[in-house]
């Protein structure tokens, strides 16, 4: 029974990524005149904002570059990679070579280049669609924008930052954003860098971020890891922590540390009995470390990514672990995403749910939700379950 369970699902999400989410990006969201990609689309795929977002440009390559590299060899995936490679070539940077974050739709830019998440992305993008085509350039502007990465990572905002510097915080997102494009460019990136790279994120995120008395992640930490009982001390996501498991599930594969996938598959779950809501049902987007008001209005909100995050980290533990408790959490994930998110009617999914299950808004892309998250969940639980079916195979 389990084993058919596991091809019905392979099966549904190979679907929903070729049939449903790429088509659905392929139609709606294409410049061929300006180049680049439109992300602010409305639930049926109309363009209600032509302004692009240097970082969804660069999602949006390394999607189809990551399609054409690893499921087929497309001609079409290709050249729409490409065409978001020229736009990102042409008007993404400035003159020093950081990529700005907005740029109107023919390329000027809009705001300057102070999100590192910026050229987080470059790199990915880069990276991968230089592994599809040999393309020399490509190489060296990912590993340009990879290097302006790891320069960044203590003063992120640098010339932009707003404080004063009276409390300095680590953010989690830096040393899980890290470990994660670390893995991605392996080729570009020395192997021996990279292991060191990966043993001190996961000591930043085990040892700095996570609090084994709580059992959570905290999302800002103090500069030598002590609690920081502000609104932004106290700060949980419980989508960055599950998504960060996986990431280390993947680099604890690659290291040959078996205690380090239990451990991520353990902290997993400790995340998600913190974040399910028990009353609607789905995972919080914010919770505050010690129930006091949060500052962010849209908290009990349920969103896509947090949702698909937790699958493919759940199907993944699963993978490596064959544990009853993964099982169960998948299956009670799974209910709940797959009921709520994807619009039967339009393709693609819902990206912001009330707390009690509704669409909050119907967009299907904008400034935050764009051709990434949603097909890359679909791919890595894909090939979960194809993994988890040739092992009943043997």
């Amino acid at each position: 029974m389990r084993q058919e369970q596991i091809r019905v699902y392979a099966k549904l999400y190979r679907e929903n990524l070729l049939e449903n989410v790429i088509p659905f990006w392929g139609k709606h969201s294409l410049d061929w005149e300006q180049g680049g990609y439109f992300t602010c689309l409305d639930r049926t795929g109309d363009v209600y904002d032509t302004d692009k977002f240097t970082w969804l440009q660069a999602r949006q390559v390394w999607t189809y570059s990551m399609l054409y590299n690893r499921v087929e060899k497309k001609e079409s995936w290709l050249r729409i990679a490409q065409n978001g490679i020229r736009f990102l070539k042409e008007h993404g940077r400035d003159l020093m070579g950081n990529f700005y974050f907005s740029l109107t739709r023919n390329g000027q830019p809009l705001s300057n280049a102070f999100n590192i998440y910026a050229d987080c992305f470059a790199a990915l993008a880069f990276g991968e669609y230089a592994k599809a085509t040999g393309d020399e350039e490509s190489f060296e502007i990912s590993r340009k924008a990879y290097q302006q990465f790891l320069l960044r990572r203590d003063n992120p905002k640098g010339k932009f930052e707003k404080t004063t510097g009276t409390r300095p915080v680590k953010s989690f997102g830096l040393p899980m954003m890290t470990a994660y494009l670390s893995f991605e460019l392996e080729g570009i990136v020395e192997p021996e860098k990279c292991r060191r790279i990966f043993e001190n994120c996961v000591e930043q995120i085990f040892e700095v971020h996570y609090n084994p008395k709580s059992k959570i992640i905290h999302e800002h930490v103090g500069t030598d890891g002590q609690f920081l009982d502000t609104h932004e001390g106290r700060l949980i996501n419980p989508g960055h922590g599950i998504e960060a498991m996986w990431f280390l599930m993947d680099i604890a594969e690659k290291l040959e540390k078996p205690r380090l996938i239990e451990r991520a598959a353990d902290i997993c779950l400790e995340i998600l009995e913190y974040g399910w809501d028990k009353e609607y049902g789905g995972i919080f987007y914010f919770l505050d470390a010690k129930n006091a008001p949060l500052q962010q209005l849209e908290w009990n909100q349920k969103l896509w990514w947090v949702h698909q995050e937790a699958l493919i980290a759940l199907s993944r533990a699963y993978l490596h672990t064959s544990r009853e408790d993964i099982w169960s959490w998948y299956e009670k994930v799974h209910q709940y995403a797959w009921q709520h998110f994807p619009d039967p009617e339009h393709g693609e999914w819902f990206g912001y749910l009330s707390r009690e299950g509704k669409p909050h808004t119907t967009l299907k892309g904008g400034k935050w939700k764009g051709c990434f998250h949603t097909p890359r969940a679909m791919y890595e639980c894909w090939q979960n379950f194809e993994k988890l079916t040739k092992q009943s195979e043997k």
